[in-house]
């Protein structure tokens, strides 16, 4: 054991203390300091003996602690009184000078690149040392001075942490950046590495610090958010509320950390706050805001560390649950959504079955046991109710919580009692089992549904029981006028859609349980308090119930339509009794009735009437959307001929064209869906009825005009011929392009602008529509700064310009026929913008529309792009670069208009740079193109010099390839010569060995020969309706 501090240290110690004070002077001075190697004098048998020690600290991390505790026998024996006359005599060191030999160590150290391992491992070594020295020292301190515990003690190991932080910190604000990172990475591990420091020096590392934060080096960064980090953590009152001072304590730290968190371009910064930011309320919402963050790996941080040490989920609020679990579970890159599925499955699911007596420690704790309760609490926890209806993440997250949790598959059970007393969270359970076990592609967990769920009987008489408790409880609320159980009675929809799922993806061999559940779907149907996403889902599973074949297809027609009648008819004979009856007494009464009273019951009645009539009229209009969404529900489901069912042709005369005469909106809005979906089933109706979803867009209202976009969409998609033939009529086509172009300039309405672009780019893709002015229109608005503002639009066009460029080479020979338009466009709307708006650069345009129409990047060459080699085998690697020769034509041709201005010019020629020119390429191409460069040169419109070198450099590449074009197409043998216009090399560039697949429309089947009436004459020449 060591004994007291020597005297000796006391000189050591006050200048240590005087050293430390040295770095707030210095650091305020202009000139960055270098590294100062001291004298280092003569060597000593304790410079040796530390030397040896560093030196085996450099080569491997395993003998660290070792190493620490060989190196802090030194220090006792420089800084302590020795306990032996005998070492008393042979050491003469003194505290002084194991520090400057620890110093001299350190210094040494700033000089090592990043690159280099042995860097690391000195300052992980010098971190173990001084937290294993300054535990000892306190040791020895709480020992002999027991009774002041008030102030922080100074110690040989406080002063030594000191003195080397007072080498270091000056070192922060070097001009050489390995210095800057070593120096940030000491500092930082020191920080880390001790319990506390003294107000000097914690001041001067705040301040240093901070400063590292905004350095231009990542790798500086890095440490320096690791340092204040911890500082955060530990920081008072006081500095935070410290706003008096000009420097960096006028904001609080904790909040400067924020603000690089959220827009640090580093991800590998952002990633370390990230991690070392103190968990508090205040910084919780910007710690949870990097689920959202750009780089993968930051994601994948948050959801397997952050969040399983934040604690308890319940702490969090129900929507950052929710939000929490949609962004992992749907992220892209597939590590995210693992770590996800991996925290719902372990974290969330052990935190509501609660603790199982586990150590405190969180590595010896185990997983608790399969619980019921525990997963049922889970589901409440994220409102399962709401997010597993329509798009919601709870199917999602039970799918990734079946996959990994073995233990719950083999322990669940539905037995009866199970099913008699069904919450929204034990059906739900069942529910994602059964869609779980049934879309096992492998087939591994399918007998665990034969097993675990009811047959299809059973399950039968469990949905009639549920729906009836449903309609009841509909009927009783509809008589309240407050709804008081409405809450109720979404829980109860709730667990009769998910039986109804449940119901969809049975297997119906069994002709018992078949029947049964066809007689029960059938009744369910008719009622017409039924909801309407229920009843889209009755008649979901009654189709599948008929069967896929033309038979059953006509089945399932009739049973629906029977059931629509059946409807129409108990709605619009309910009370008719009672009227009748009351009418009939009074008419009887009439005759003993004084005139006066008559009189009086006469205005009564009329007043009544009036009432009635428009309750009726009320109570018509429900009906018709209750009988016209079960006729959609079914038209959804119909895959067949319309004429060849006469139920359809049936439902179409009796329901669809008398809803689309009607002069409510509701049902005529509904009728055009309706009729849109019959449509899809006969070419004749669909050419017949396009005009009339044309005027619908021109004159509904913005909810009508999306509708019909997407109906006219529809249709041309599965009725190519209409529009996509050369022998259709032009003024048909014209109005159809016309109504595009309307809805792509409604920037006013983004839904609208959102519908078209959508519909469009679905049309173009699959070569329906082919037109180089609405393919302008498109490009235009992407590069448009108002398009922005509407998400939808700009993420879609991201994804098809360029899918649709590479594709075929078609479509990126129409791209590049717009290109200079484009360009053209691209300059008068970056003159006609405000100082405040920012437009897309013109050569950022250029860029891209050169990668669009690279002809290299076809996903499938043609023929032409395919040599033979000298084994008869496909060579693929000679690129036909006839596309980029048509956009040289146009870009040569635009730039050479007198029109063109001086910056239109430049922007064209800079493109011509960045061409792809090949011998591969047609030679008239090629003399053109040449010509038209010799023309341009003639003409001297380059009047800078990046213009005038590219026109240079484009004349002797394109006279360079024209001249081995002729040798090329002589031997098939010779290589062609590749030549980019922007560097003038050689290249040769390896395509996929795959023929173009030429898309071809296939004609419609025109036998569908049909008598309907036209609705358009009517609807247009109809004077009370204004569609």
């Amino acid at each position: 054991m060591p004994g007291r501090t020597s005297a000796r240290n006391f000189e050591a110690s006050q200048a240590a203390q005087k050293s430390s004070s040295q770095p707030l002077k210095s650091r305020r001075t202009t000139a960055s300091p270098t590294i100062a190697i001291p004298d280092e004098g003569p060597s000593s048998s304790l410079r040796a003996r530390i030397c040896d020690i560093f030196n085996d600290a450099q080569k491997s991390t395993d003998a660290h602690r070792k190493l620490a505790v060989s190196l802090r026998k030194i220090q006792e024996e420089c800084c302590y009184e020795p306990t032996s006359r005998r070492k008393q005599e042979e050491d003469n060191f003194g505290e002084d000078d194991f520090s400057v030999e620890i110093a001299r160590c350190v210094i040494r150290l700033m000089s090592v690149k990043k690159s280099e391992a042995t860097g690391d491992r000195i300052v992980r070594f010098l971190g173990t040392f001084l937290r294993r020295a300054n535990d000892k020292d306190a040791a020895i301190v709480s020992k002999v001075d027991a009774e002041d515990d008030q102030t922080l003690s100074e110690t040989p190991s406080t002063r030594l942490t000191s003195h080397i932080l007072s080498i270091i910190l000056p070192l922060l604000a070097s001009k050489e950046k390995v210095v800057r990172y070593r120096a940030t990475q000491l500092v930082a591990t020191i920080i880390n590495s001790l319990d506390s420091v003294d107000d000097d020096s914690y001041h001067l590392i705040r301040t240093g610090l901070l400063r590292r934060v905004r350095d231009k080096e990542p790798m500086i960064r890095v440490q320096a958010v690791l340092g204040l980090g911890r500082l955060a953590s530990n920081e008072g009152e006081d500095d935070q509320d410290n706003a008096d001072s000009d420097d960096d304590y006028a904001n609080g730290l904790l909040d400067k950390l924020l603000e690089v968190l959220q827009n640090d371009p580093s991800a590998e910064v952002r990633r370390a706050l990230l991690l070392n930011l103190p968990l508090a309320p205040k910084s919780l919402p910007f710690l949870l805001e990097r689920a959202r963050d750009v780089d993968a790996a930051t994601r994948r941080s948050l959801y397997s560390r952050l969040l399983p040490a934040l604690g308890d989920f319940r702490h969090l609020s129900l929507s950052m649950r929710e939000k929490l679990l949609r962004w992992g579970l749907r992220d892209r890159d597939e590590n995210v959504r693992k770590a996800t599925g991996k925290l719902f499955r372990e974290r969330w699911i052990a935190d509501c079955v609660g603790p199982t007596g586990a150590a405190e420690d969180n590595t010896t704790q185990q997983a608790a046991p399969p619980s019921l309760d525990g997963l049922l609490e889970l589901l409440e926890r994220i409102d399962v109710v709401n997010s597993a209806a329509g798009t919601g993440i709870a199917i999602e997250a039970m799918r990734e919580f079946w996959l990994g949790r073995p233990d719950y598959r083999d322990a669940i059970s539905f037995d009866d009692p199970f099913w008699d007393h069904l919450t929204p969270e034990s059906v739900f359970v069942a529910r994602s089992f059964n869609d779980f076990c049934k879309e096992d592609v492998d087939g591994k967990f399918g007998a665990l549904t034969e097993e675990k769920m009811p047959e299809v009987t059973k399950l039968a008489f469990f949905v009639q029981r549920y729906v009836n408790d449903l309609v009841n409880n509909i009927r009783y609320n509809s008589a309240l006028s407050e709804g008081e159980r409405e809450e109720d009675t979404v829980e109860k929809e709730f667990v009769v859609e998910q039986l109804l799922h449940i119901a969809k993806a049975l297997d119906y061999s069994d002709e018992i349980g078949r029947r049964k559940m066809f007689a029960l779907l059938r009744e369910s149907l008719a009622i017409a308090e039924l909801p309407e996403d229920i009843t889209k889902l009755v008649v979901d599973v009654l189709r599948g119930i008929c069967g896929s074949e033309a038979a059953g297809e006509r089945e399932f027609c009739g049973i629906v339509l029977e059931a629509v009648a059946e409807v129409h008819d108990n709605v619009m004979t309910d009370d008719l009794p009672e009227d009748e009856s009351f009418h009939s007494a009074r008419s009887e009464l009439s005759d003993s009735t004084p005139m006066k009273a008559r009189s009086a019951t006469k205005a009564n009645g009329d007043v009544n009437i009036h009432e009635i009539d428009e309750e009726k009229a009320i109570r018509e209009i429900m009906i018709n959307m209750k009988c016209l969404h079960i006729a959609q529900c079914m038209l959804e489901n119909v895959e067949g001929d319309l004429q060849q069912n006469v139920h359809l042709v049936t439902m179409l005369n009796n329901l669809v064209v008398p809803a689309v005469r009607s002069h409510e909106a509701p049902i005529r809005e509904r009728g055009l869906l309706c009729l849109g979906l019959c449509c899809l089933l006969d070419k004749a109706l669909a050419e017949e009825n396009l005009t009339l979803f044309l005027h619908c867009f021109t004159k509904g209202h913005d909810a009508l005009q999306v509708s019909a976009l997407q109906i006219l969409s529809d249709i041309l998609t599965v009725h190519a011929n209409l529009v996509a033939v050369d022998n259709v009529d032009p003024t048909l086509q014209r109005s159809v392009y016309k109504i595009f172009t309307k809805g792509l300039k409604a920037s006013t309405t983004p839904e609208v602008q959102t519908a078209a672009t959508i519909a469009l780019c679905k049309l173009m893709l699959i070569s329906v529509i082919r037109d180089e002015d609405l393919l302008k229109q498109l490009v235009t608005l992407f590069f448009d700064p108002a398009t922005k503002e509407n998400a939808a639009v700009t993420q879609a066009l991201s994804y098809f310009l360029p899918v649709f460029c590479h594709s075929k080479r078609g479509n990126m020979e129409l791209m590049a026929a717009i290109a200079g338009s484009v360009v053209h466009n691209q300059v008068n709307l970056a003159d006609e913008l405000d100082e405040e708006e920012e437009a897309v650069g013109v050569n950022m345009v250029g860029t891209m529309l050169v990668d669009w129409t690279d002809p290299r990047k076809l996903i499938i060459q043609d023929a032409g792009s395919i040599q033979w080699n000298e084994s008869g085998g496909k060579d693929a690697t000679a690129v036909n670069g006839d596309i980029h020769l048509t956009l040289a034509e146009s870009l040569l041709e635009r730039a050479l208009a007198h029109g063109c201005s001086k910056e239109e010019r430049k922007a064209l020629l800079t493109m011509l740079g960045k061409l792809y020119i090949t011998s591969n390429s047609s030679l008239e191409k090629l003399q053109a193109v040449s010509d038209l460069v010799a023309e341009a040169m003639d003409a001297k419109i380059g009047t800078d010099t990046t213009t005038k070198n590219v026109l240079s450099k484009s004349h002797s590449a394109l006279s360079k390839v024209i001249g081995e074009a002729g040798t090329v197409r002589a031997s098939v043998k010779d290589q062609p010569v590749d030549q980019t216009i922007a560097d003038m090399e050689p290249k040769v560039e390896e395509e996929s060995e795959r023929d173009e697949t030429q898309g071809q429309v296939v004609d419609e089947d025109q036998a569908v020969t049909g008598a309907q009436d036209t609705l358009l004459e009517e609807l247009l020449h109809d004077e009370e309706e204004d569609v």
